[in-house]
């Protein structure tokens, strides 16, 4: 069996050796260009289209929980990628642990006001505020996928309504759940923390703009932990602005690194990561992709499988 390999930023060495202890029967190499040798697999991160363009592979693995990089390219190359081949992404492996950390931190850290308390200490002022009840403080997370039900699951253990919005009801235990377009206003308007974890498709693009910021409740917050795409970042300025927003997080945004002119940096009720909320843990990683090998070469059913038409 014979594997290739290509992330811009992986200890490739590691990898390999990994790989090949979980996998006693493959050979794994990095792929460089010019290298057109046989493959059965391909492991990959932002991959050159002449990487993939005209092999004959089994699958290939994504080195991530996106695959915006490789959907886009094949618009513009639609022979990089035989559609008989299948494409995987990674669906946990250690993210939804971290995305369950990170929603949690903040959601928190809102609704104990500490955001309040430090523009308190700017101004040299010690004042107890009134407390937030968790019955006014309803959580709405967009998406319904595996990281999306990770983050409820974190959050349920703090009693706070709970509600999630995706293409498809979803029967989540104690989460009320909202589905299309037609619901999507019934879903905002009782929300008060917005949790965005939608997959990047061409219907999510810029779905969080000012129509439905203005649909949340007033002193909402955003925590954007999926794409920048979706975010409209002049629409998200100006709901901060006029005080329908009173903060927002964020992870991502519409270009990465953030440029040094965006006012975003400077905005007082925005804080920011970059785009660490949840990262490819390497042995969770080798351990699911090397299972999900093991078993496609046994002919069976293996989940994390790229709908290609949805995106995700």
């Amino acid at each position: 069996m014979d594997i290739i390999f290509y992330h811009p930023t992986f200890d490739t060495t590691w990898w390999s050796n990994a790989l090949e202890k979980a996998l006693p029967q493959a050979k794994v190499r990095e792929w460089k260009a010019g290298d057109n040798d046989p493959a059965d697999y391909a492991l990959v991160w932002h991959p050159p289209v002449e990487m993939l363009e005209g092999r004959k592979l089994k699958a290939v693995f994504a080195l991530g929980a996106g695959v915006d990089s490789i959907l886009s390219k094949l618009k513009a190359h639609p022979n990089m990628l035989a559609h008989s081949v299948p494409l995987f992404r990674l669906e946990d492996t250690g993210m939804g642990l971290q995305m369950q950390e990170y929603a949690v931190s903040q959601v928190l850290h809102w609704f104990r006001r500490f955001d309040d308390y430090q523009a308190q200490k700017a101004q040299i002022r010690w004042q107890p505020l009134p407390e937030y009840t968790r019955e006014e403080f309803t959580i709405g997370i967009m998406g319904a996928g595996v990281l999306g039900a990770k983050v409820a699951e974190s959050l349920q253990a703090w009693g706070f309504p709970l509600r999630c919005w995706s293409r498809s009801r979803k029967s989540w235990s104690g989460v009320e759940s909202f589905a299309g377009t037609a619901e999507l206003g019934a879903f905002l308007n009782e929300t008060r923390v917005l949790i965005n974890l939608l997959p990047n498709t061409a219907e999510t693009v810029g779905i969080i703009n000012g129509e439905l910021l203005n649909q949340l409740q007033d002193g909402a917050y955003l925590l954007n932990l999926a794409r920048g795409v979706h975010v409209n970042e002049d629409d998200l300025l100006t709901a901060l602005n006029n005080q329908k927003l009173k903060g927002a997080m964020l992870d991502v945004f519409s270009h990465e690194p953030l440029p040094a002119d965006s006012p975003l940096w400077k905005h007082p009720r925005v804080a920011m990561t970059p785009h660490i909320a949840a990262v490819t843990r390497p042995a969770e990683a080798v351990e699911y992709i090397s299972r999900t090998i093991l078993d496609l070469e046994k002919g069976e059913v293996v989940s994390g499988q790229v709908d290609r038409e949805r995106g995700y």
